[in-house]
Parts: structure tokens; C-alpha cells; sequence
């Protein structure tokens, strides 16, 4: 007890600035008052968030799609109390709690979109739900995670309410449309909507659900996910007779060679001492018969990068290398590099300053410092404007080994329900231990 307590009473102690915070006694006896409320509420409402949960996975929406998604996350903030802004940047949904005392201001994310994924899991919930997309008919699934996000979510708001008088402070749920909608994605418009302003926000919080053993977090100061860019190369040859090729320029041959050479940027050209980085042709695309070469080829990719000096580097040399190989040939090449999400990057202070919460939920042997990874994640756009943390939540059912079960974004992603308490208590955790601590964070 005398640890637990101590590490209560560092949450103060490790703000960079201090807004008439309560004697470390008192904080230490308030904070365990309302994490005992937070464990004892998540327990009650654990089959009402399962159900959640499985509501949403059955029923998918694509990327600035989530109508339904958004009128459940709605109807259940209202019914608890809250100030709710619907419509916000698209589909958005903006929860706003208002506690009894005066302090800070947190919020808190989950992002509500699903993929254009056929559902392969055999689930008494499985979604069967179809869509068009890039002009495509395709399953819809909640592939990534977010129907775990969003229910996970709507479990902390009832949570939270039930201790609104007892909360210093104001927290704001941010509930956003199209993370899978890269380069747009759902958090600028949301910003550009003014989730983060009145009341300003003094820092902000989100999970992800993926892979690895059940309840533990993983977490890091710094760079946690890569930016994500997407490019686009159009090589130009002469179209000819498929048995007369010295009559042509052949696109396809041009086009296979920049695919090899662009391998070679992050094998020979990138240091990836500083940092690591991806770099993958997702298609390629040219010609419709056998004996005709075409007059052009196309393919897409994208660029994973945890280094900002090293993404425009990249850039550089992709352009180059493919327009360099096309001019050899006689053909040519047009490059559009289009940015997407930004590195994200947590406040490395208030990631630390948060672990002593995280191990008070899930236990310190559950809880460990991750390497960053190279997907993408537009909560970097709330990083980019106010002092935040995201982190990971272990979902692999116990006997399954993370390392080879299905990842995010696959058909046969599969996340056990018994995560999702423990994601409650995880969400209202760092929000109560933020207020309570009374503090701005500087970034």
C-alpha cells in the first residue's frame, strides 16, 4: 500500500506546471477513493460494453460512413448526461462531462470506422455487411480494432459520469470517423471542428487494440507509430506489337525495374541505425492482352517513416530512382508523393508520468516499453496541437501466441472480449489520474 501510494503522489510531483493542486495526502486518499469506483463500475457494466461491442462489429461503416455508429455513441452520451455534439468534422461525435470541481481539461479518442475486409472469424456476430469501395464490391469488417475502441469508450463515459462530482476537471470524448481514410483521415476535420477548443484540451489519451497477450500494455515516449504517405508512379512507353517489342517501349519492363530499385532505398540508401522505415508497392497494374505491350503501367505504395528528415529523404530519391530508370529506357515517369498522417508522437513526460497508472490496472509484469511501429495513425494529429499519450492493449486470447496470430487489418483478426473491461479501466484510469494530478503538461 505504502508503494501504491507513493506512486499516486508522483503523478503531482512529475507536472512540469502546477494549476492549485490539492496537499499530495489528500490527492493520494482522493485518487484511491475513485479508483476503487472506476474498478467496481467497470465490472458492473462489463456485459453492456461487451454488447456494445458486438453490436458495432456486426454492423461495420466504412470511412465517413459511421451514421449508425455515431447515433448509438450519441444516444448512449445523452442518456448519461453529457454535453453531445453530433456532426463534428463528418461523423464525429463530441461527449463533453463537465466535473464538480474546477481542474484541467482531458480527452479522450476512439476511432469508429471499419475496413474493406470480408470477415473470415466464424462469430455468432460476424458482420455480413457489403460495400462498394474503389469501385469494388467488398465485406466490411471491423478489421482494426475500433468496434473495441468505441465500446471501450462509451464504457469509460459511464464511468466517468457516475463520478462527476467528484472529478476536478472536464473530460471530453472524441469519438472520430475515417482513421482508416488516409490522407484526410478523420482527426484534422474534427480539430478543424474545435474538439480541442473551448474548453482547450491540456492533453489527450487513446488505446489500441492488436496482438499481444491479453491485458498487457505496451507503451513508449516518443515516436509509437510511423507517418504514412502514399505515392503514385505512372511510367509512360510506347505501346506495339507483343512480337515486335523493338518497335515499342515497354512500360511493364520499366516499371518491374523501379520496382526493384525502389527495394534498394531502404536496403542500401536509408540509415536505418536512425531509424526504421517501409517502404511497399501495393499494386501494379498494366495492359489487357497477351501479345499487346501497352502504353503505360501504374502502381501505389506507401512510406512508413519514424524520422522526419529521413521521410523527405525518401521522397527524394523514390522520384528520382523512378524517373531516372523510366529516362533510360526512353519512357517516362510522373511521381506524386501525397503525406499523409505524421509520425505520431507521444509527450515522452506525460507517457512516463502515466505508466504508474497503467501498471496500477493491469500490474507491472503486464506492462512494458515497446519498440515503435511502422503503421500509420492519424491521433497524430491531435499530438501535433496538444501534449498526448497512445498506447497498446494486448488482445490475444490466453494460450494463442501473439507473434502468430492474425493482425490488425486481416479477416481473421480476432480480439477477446475480456480485453475490454480492462480497456475501461485502462481509459479511466489515466483520465482521473490526469485531473487529479491538477497539472499542465508541457510537450
Amino acid at each position: 500500500m505504502q508503494r501504491a501510494l507513493l506512486r499516486l503522489a508522483s503523478l503531482a510531483l512529475l507536472a512540469s506546471a502546477v494549476t492549485s493542486p490539492a496537499p499530495l495526502h489528500a490527492q493520494a486518499a482522493n485518487l484511491t477513493t475513485l479508483h476503487a469506483a472506476i474498478d467496481r463500475k467497470a465490472v458492473e457494466i462489463e456485459a453492456k460494453v461487451v454488447a456494445w461491442r458486438r453490436d458495432i462489429h456486426q454492423h461495420p461503416e466504412l470511412s465517413f460512413q459511421e451514421v449508425r455508429t455515431a447515433k448509438l455513441v450519441a444516444d448512449h452520451l445523452r442518456s448519461l448526461g453529457l454535453e453531445v455534439h453530433t456532426g463534428v468534422g463528418g461523423n464525429g461525435v463530441l461527449g463533453v462531462l463537465r466535473g464538480g470541481k474546477p481542474g484541467p481539461v482531458v480527452a479522450l479518442r476512439a476511432d469508429m470506422d471499419a475496413l474493406p475486409v470480408t470477415e473470415l472469424v466464424d462469430l455468432p456476430f460476424k458482420s455480413t455487411v457489403r460495400a462498394v469501395y474503389n469501385g469494388q464490391e467488398t465485406g466490411v469488417m471491423h478489421a482494426c480494432g475500433h468496434d473495441n475502441h468505441v465500446a471501450i469508450l462509451m464504457g469509460t463515459a459511464e464511468v466517468l459520469a457516475g463520478m462527476k462530482a467528484q472529478l476536478p476537471g472536464t473530460v471530453k470524448f472524441i469519438f472520430q470517423p475515417a482513421e482508416e481514410g488516409p490522407p484526410v483521415g478523420g482527426a484534422g476535420p474534427m480539430i478543424e471542428a474545435g474538439v480541442l477548443e473551448n474548453p482547450k484540451v491540456d492533453a489527450i489519451f487513446g488505446l489500441h487494440v492488436g496482438p499481444g497477450p491479453l491485458g498487457s500494455v505496451g507503451w513508449r515516449g516518443g515516436a509509437m507509430a510511423a507517418a504514412a504517405d502514399q505515392f503514385r508512379i505512372v511510367v509512360h512507353g510506347k505501346q506495339t506489337h507483343g512480337a515486335y517489342p523493338s518497335a515499342g517501349i515497354d512500360p511493364i519492363v520499366v516499371g518491374s525495374q523501379i520496382v526493384l530499385a525502389l527495394q534498394t532505398i531502404i536496403s542500401r540508401q536509408s540509415n536505418l541505425v536512425t531509424a526504421p522505415a517501409v517502404l511497399t508497392v501495393g499494386a501494379f497494374h498494366a495492359g489487357l492482352r497477351e501479345n499487346i505491350i501497352p502504353d503505360s503501367a501504374w502502381m501505389i505504395g506507401t512510406i512508413r517513416t519514424l524520422d522526419p528528415a529521413m521521410r523527405t529523404d525518401i521522397h527524394t530519391r523514390l522520384k528520382r530512382t523512378a524517373e531516372s530508370i523510366a529516362q533510360s529506357a526512353g519512357a517516362t515517369a510522373d511521381v506524386n508523393i501525397e503525406l499523409g498522417y505524421p509520425v505520431t508522437m507521444n509527450t515522452t513526460a506525460l507517457a512516463q508520468r502515466m505508466v504508474p497508472s497503467l501498471e496500477r490496472v493491469v500490474g507491472a509484469a503486464q506492462v512494458s516499453e515497446t519498440q515503435p511501429g511502422t503503421a500509420g495513425e492519424d491521433f497524430s494529429r491531435y499530438l501535433e496541437k496538444v501534449p498526448g499519450f497512445f498506447f497498446g492493449l494486448g488482445v490475444t486470447p490466453k494460450g494463442r501466441d501473439p507473434r502468430t496470430v492474425a493482425s490488425n487489418h486481416s479477416p481473421l483478426f480476432f480480439a477477446d472480449e475480456a480485453a475490454l473491461p480492462i480497456g475501461v479501466r485502462l481509459m479511466s484510469s489515466v483520465a482521473v489520474d490526469f485531473l487529479v494530478g491538477g497539472t499542465r503538461v508541457q510537450p
